[in-house]
């Protein structure tokens, strides 16, 4: 103990600061946080019909940085009884002792307010509003609400992981129009698929937390048909995006075919056999299926027509 103590005092300031930050960037699940700027990006490419302007991109991000990571810290405050039963999530700070639960909500409230005042001076008020509203939509009606209460914990709370789409959009022309509204339902439809791949992989760890997820609830098989569909539905609302926006063009027609093509793929072979050793593969390429789609809508808008 005194040696640890000893190494902690002789260590660098800036690593002394970043060991003493590190439990509070952990809280914001900087992970998820990337996920949900991987699709306000393209959102803003699409409004802006290219380059939507360094420094709009940038106050965007950052705003929406902020308040996704209150979001998530307000989670891990509510979840931390919960967390310190499942393996995958013994590790966090709060069960971990890291951060005190106080702390936590401090440091959630002081991004909760940071973030939507942010965009609302830098950005607007539209992306201000509708960032918050998914922050709230997370915490009370999905962490607080659903998630151990029913099976459709996932689907329903899926819809705060698709309003950044909607603040991208926002950011750029001050308004949603349909095709902000088809990039959130791929976003939503997205969600089931991904994370019911993921709760196969973790089945014993909701069991044991009891955490209704559907695999622990309906049983692996009906979770692999659902996960089919709802990857169908997916691939759908991402190929009808040319036909809503007509700025839309073959680059981003074509890498959505094949991504697709791919995604139903992985959602066919986890429903033909509904256990880890094909839901794990699922769940790690409709990570790769979203950011791909995603860069691909950038690149159509942002390279110069074939020709010109």
């Amino acid at each position: 103990m005194s040696a640890a103590l000893a190494q902690l005092r002789s260590a660098p300031p800036v690593a002394g600061v970043w060991q003493r930050a590190r439990p509070y960037v952990a809280l914001t699940k900087p992970r998820i946080v990337e996920l949900l700027l991987v699709t306000t990006v393209p959102a803003m490419f699409l409004a802006a019909r290219g380059w939507p302007g360094g420094w709009l991109l940038l106050a965007t991000l950052v705003g929406g940085t902020l308040t996704a990571g209150a979001a998530n810290t307000f989670n891990m405050v509510w979840d931390r009884d919960i967390d310190g039963l499942m393996g995958r999530t013994r590790s966090r700070p709060l069960p971990a002792g890291a951060v005190s639960p106080a702390r936590a909500l401090v440091f959630g409230a002081v991004l909760a307010v940071a973030g939507p005042t942010w965009l609302w001076v830098l950005v607007g008020p539209l992306p201000a509003v509708l960032t918050t509203a998914g922050m709230v939509f997370y915490v009370l009606v999905y962490t607080v609400w659903l998630k151990r209460r029913t099976v459709h914990n996932i689907v329903i709370g899926g819809a705060a992981g698709a309003v950044p789409a909607l603040v991208g959009w926002a950011a750029v022309t001050g308004s949603l129009s349909p095709a902000a509204w088809l990039l959130f339902a791929v976003v939503f439809l997205w969600t089931p698929p991904h994370f019911w791949a993921l709760a196969v992989v973790c089945e014993r760890d909701y069991a044991a937390a009891t955490v209704p997820m559907l695999p622990v609830v309906a049983g692996r098989p009906e979770t692999a048909r659902r996960s089919l569909r709802y990857a169908v539905a997916t691939v759908v609302a991402s190929l009808a995006l040319p036909l809503v926006d007509p700025a839309v063009g073959w680059l981003y027609l074509v890498a959505a075919s094949c991504l697709g093509a791919l995604f139903l793929g992985r959602a066919a072979g986890f429903r033909a056999d509904p256990t880890p050793r094909t839901a794990r593969p699922l769940f790690t390429f409709s990570i790769t299926y979203l950011g791909a789609l995603s860069l691909a809508l950038v690149l159509d808008q942002a390279l110069p027509p074939a020709g010109v």
